[in-house]
Order: C-alpha cells, then sequence, then structure tokens
C-alpha cells in the first residue's frame, strides 16, 4: 500500500498535468487566432516585396535566416547599447543568478558557455538560499509586529502591565514564546507588498520605456517570478533620461520583486500541500469507512475488536492519521494491546464470558439463579475465576 508521500506526491503529479493541459486549451483558444492572422499578414507582405522588387522567394528567405542569426548575436535595426559593455554584462549575469533569463543576450563563444554552466551552478544555488533566508527573516519580522500589537493589546486591557513585568495572571502572554505567524496571514502580506511592487515599478516603466501600464504590469510579473519570456526587456535602448538612476531603480525593483514573488511561491506551496493532504484525508477517510462497513456485514456475528468505531473530525491541521494508529494492525492481524482492545470494543466481558462457555461446553449453560440475579454465569481458564470472584462480591453484598 502506498505510503502518505507517494500518494500526496502522485496526487500532485495528477493536478499538475491537468492544470497544464488547461492551460493549453485556453491558451491555444486565445492566442492561435491570432497566429494564424499575422502569418497570413507576412506571406501576403512576403510576396509583394518578392514581386516589387524582383527577387525570388528562397533568396529573401535566405537573407532573413542570415538577419536571425545577426539577432541573436545581439545586432539590432535600430541603435541600442552595446550587449557585452559592463553594464549590460552585469545585467546579464543579474538575469542568470536570478533564474529569470531573458534571452535577449546570451553568449555566443564556446568559452563564455562553459563558463555559464559553471558560473549559474553556484551563483543560482546562492541566489535561491538568499530567497529562503529572506522569506525567513520577512516571517520573524511579521512574528514580532504581531507578538509587540498583541502584547500591546493585553496592555490596553490590563492583562499585563505596562513596565513589561508579567504577572501570574499572564499566561496567555507566556503563550507567545513560539508565536508563529498563520501561512495564509503571510500569504496575504506577501501578495500586497506584491502588488504594490509591481504598480511602482510599472509606474517608472511606462514613460521611461514607452510601454502602456498593462504591459509594464505583464513584464514585472514575467521578471520577477523568473518566467523571463524576453518579448519586453527593461534598460535595453541606447539612452535614457537620468541613466544611473533608472538603472538603479531598475536593480531595486527587480530584486524586491523577485524575493517577494519567489517568497510568494513558497508559502502558497505550503496552502497547495495542506489541500492536497486534506484531500487525502478526505479520500482515506471515505475508504475506510467503506471497508469497515464491509467488515462490519460480513463478520457481524463474530466478536471482534473494531466492528464499531467512534468517528472522529479530521481538519487540515491534524497529521492525517486514519481514524487510530490501530486500525492497520486489526485489519492486517497484527497483535494489539489490551488497552486498544477494551477502548474499540463495543461488547462487555461478560457477554464474551457467556459465548467463551457456550463454545467450551457445546451448548448453552444453565444459568443459576445467583447468576441471573447478579448478571455472571460462569467462564473457562482464567477469565472463569475472575468471573466466579466478581460473582462472589456480588452475592456478599
Amino acid at each position: 500500500r502506498l505510503n502518505a508521500d507517494n500518494a500526496r506526491f502522485l496526487l500532485l503529479a495528477v493536478l499538475i498535468v491537468l492544470y497544464m493541459l488547461c492551460g493549453a486549451a485556453v491558451f491555444s483558444a486565445i492566442e492561435l487566432p491570432t497566429e494564424r492572422e499575422a502569418k497570413e499578414r507576412w506571406e501576403e507582405r512576403l510576396e509583394n516585396f518578392t514581386r516589387r522588387h524582383n527577387l525570388s522567394r528562397s533568396e529573401l528567405r535566405r537573407f532573413l535566416r542570415e538577419y536571425e542569426e545577426a539577432s541573436v548575436a545581439g545586432i539590432r535595426v535600430d541603435d541600442i547599447r552595446p550587449r557585452w559593455d559592463f553594464t549590460g554584462a552585469f545585467y546579464f549575469v543579474g538575469t542568470v543568478v536570478s533564474t529569470i533569463g531573458f534571452g535577449m543576450t546570451t553568449p555566443a563563444t564556446v568559452g563564455g558557455k562553459i563558463f555559464l554552466i559553471f558560473y549559474g551552478l553556484i551563483g543560482c544555488a546562492g541566489t535561491i538560499l538568499f530567497f529562503n533566508l529572506f522569506l525567513e527573516r520577512l516571517i520573524t519580522v511579521i512574528a514580532y509586529v504581531m507578538k509587540s500589537c498583541h502584547e500591546r493589546q493585553l496592555r490596553r486591557k490590563g492583562v499585563l502591565p505596562h513596565n513589561g513585568r508579567r504577572g501570574s495572571g499572564t499566561s496567555e502572554v507566556d503563550s507567545l514564546a513560539g508565536w508563529k505567524p498563520s501561512v495564509y496571514y503571510v500569504m496575504l502580506i506577501l501578495c500586497v507588498a506584491s502588488l504594490i511592487i509591481s504598480c511602482c515599478a510599472s509606474a517608472m516603466y511606462t514613460p521611461i520605456e514607452g510601454w502602456s501600464y498593462f504591459d509594464s504590469l505583464y513584464f514585472c510579473f514575467v521578471a520577477f517570478s523568473t518566467i523571463g519570456f524576453g518579448d519586453l526587456v527593461s534598460s535595453q535602448n541606447i539612452r535614457y533620461e537620468s541613466q544611473g538612476l533608472y538603472r538603479f531603480g531598475n536593480f531595486v525593483f527587480i530584486l524586491m520583486g523577485v524575493c517577494c514573488i519567489y517568497s510568494l511561491f513558497n508559502v502558497i506551496s505550503i496552502v497547495i500541500k495542506q489541500s492536497i493532504n486534506w484531500i487525502l484525508k478526505k479520500l482515506a477517510c471515505k475508504c475506510c469507512h467503506r471497508c469497515q462497513r464491509r467488515l462490519f456485514r460480513s463478520r457481524r456475528n463474530v466478536v471482534m475488536p473494531g466492528n464499531v468505531r467512534s468517528r472522529r473530525n479530521i481538519s487540515i491541521e491534524t497529521d492525517g492519521v486514519n481514524e487510530s494508529d490501530t486500525d492497520g494492525r486489526r485489519l492486517s492481524g497484527e497483535m494489539i494491546s489490551m488497552k486498544d482492545f477494551l477502548a474499540s470494543n463495543k461488547v462487555s466481558l461478560a457477554i464474551m464470558q457467556k459465548q467463551l462457555s457456550e463454545t467450551a461446553n457445546g451448548y448453552p449453560r444453565q444459568m443459576s439463579s445467583n447468576s441471573k440475579q447478579n448478571g455472571f454465569s460462569g467462564g473457562v481458564g482464567a477469565l472463569a475465576i475472575m468471573n466466579n470472584r466478581l460473582a462472589e462480591t456480588s452475592v456478599d453484598r
């Protein structure tokens, strides 16, 4: 039987595949008609150009392929700044270690490609560690702020003295030593912070880069989430107004945005994991109840533990143990403790003694007048000794 980790992994894989299939269907329905229209317009322009200048289609296509190769090397029709000057190279390594990878600048030499492999291996690992440490510090700051606000409320209520000393009635404040914010609260704060940073960065990109505000927001998400399509890239023109200030602001916005979005992804992954655990618990609970009902129907006349069980509510915060730890042992035939046996069995010891006695003697025993009055009957072995002792005690009374 699959354990919880394997079941969680398989369920997450299935959900991701379904999510990708749905996304592919939506994007195909939205973008495919536009792509077909653009291709038809391009074929028409290409045909008109070859007819007007008396060129063959093969020669023109060969020339366009050569331009594509030049474009990969960084050559453009419009004048732009050099790709591999120091500032351009610094912008490139920033996109590498942050795992953004816009693609507008790529190494063309063999030495550059080999160096990029080792450089990116160390740089990406160090940057991911920095992002994780940033999230830990952010959670610590949020926890400190929430704890301070909670203590301030307690001081207003008079539970905590204003000098900071805790009296005997401050047990509630003592529990703040392990104070940690809720994952949903952290997710809300990160969402608000990411939105504020994206809006402020878009307000800077719109007039300087000449993009629309929506395109600027789109660029912010693609860059901050380290997707990095490369269709829109900032700081690529040869000259800007207040160029030094703009490049510094661009660097700060990208750094802050990537930190917030990366931390937000980590928090959302925790919420997704909790949701998957909740789904698995629900599925396991239903399967367990079905198996127990089948077992109870097939062996309802047999005295055995675990036929009737009390149900417990399962929440997201629980560890996901199905009913109890003894369910698997009972169904597999493994030995259980007497404590678990008595806690789970609804059959009284008196009825069990009667069944054992009838099984040993081969017929139902006739109960004496004393045993009928005190409710006890003869037994077998050590249980019979206990049964007789209980009967004597009942008669003495």
